[in-house]
């Protein structure tokens, strides 16, 4: 499982570097002081999210269900790789999703792109701080006849749940049904992180720490 995590993980971050719009790679002239005080400021923005959770939820278009919800912080920096799961009554997979959020200090935002079966990196977003809220615009099913782009927020946002609401449009934000999807999320776990994937070693391979 977490060779697997791994995996994912170097490929989401690929996407980060390759699979954005040019203009969410053109940042406008900062200067260093400037951008250091953002990053500063909000790579925290999603520490609530690390952890362990589960989750009972309500859809437009299924209903009631219910999952699990993992976050960890990716080496050293301020990037966050989660992992979505929807279960049945029996422990089985209905849906799952994985999703990388970075700090973009250059650009004052979060960058996140998410995995769905099928899809490749195609899933990507944005994210800010909005007062005591997240609030997330992303796609999903990108590329396919099913595509939608959706309003997230995260609110209600406690130590240990909070709560999530999505409006989701399929006509490239036209028209919205909002509350398509609602969660309500409570801890199971601490907060973790991953550590370095290459730590630091002296010459001859031994760790440094």
């Amino acid at each position: 499982m977490a060779q697997l995590s791994l995996i994912k993980m170097t490929l989401v971050v690929a996407a980060v570097a390759t699979g954005l719009p040019l203009s969410a790679q053109s940042a406008v002239q900062r200067t260093e002081a400037q951008v250091r005080a953002d990053y500063e400021a909000h790579k925290a923005d999603f520490d609530y999210l690390l952890g362990d959770w589960q989750f009972t939820a309500v859809s437009r278009q299924y209903g009631t269900m219910r999952g699990f919800w993992s976050a960890l912080r990716l080496g050293e920096g301020a990037e966050i790789l989660d992992e979505y799961r929807v279960v049945g009554d029996s422990g089985e997979t209905y849906y799952v999703t994985n999703t990388l959020r970075a700090y973009n200090a250059s650009l004052d935002r979060w960058e996140l792109v998410s995995t769905e079966g099928g899809t490749g990196l195609q899933n990507v977003g944005t994210a800010r701080r909005v007062g005591t809220e997240m609030r997330i615009e992303q796609k999903f099913g990108a590329g396919t006849p099913g595509e939608s782009h959706w309003r997230i927020r995260y609110y209600d946002i406690r130590p240990d749940r909070f709560s999530w609401a999505g409006d989701r449009s399929t006509d490239n934000g036209r028209t919205w049904v909002t509350d398509w999807l609602r969660i309500e999320a409570r801890r199971i776990g601490p907060s973790r992180s991953l550590g370095p994937l290459a730590p630091a070693r002296k010459a001859g391979g031994e760790s440094h720490n």
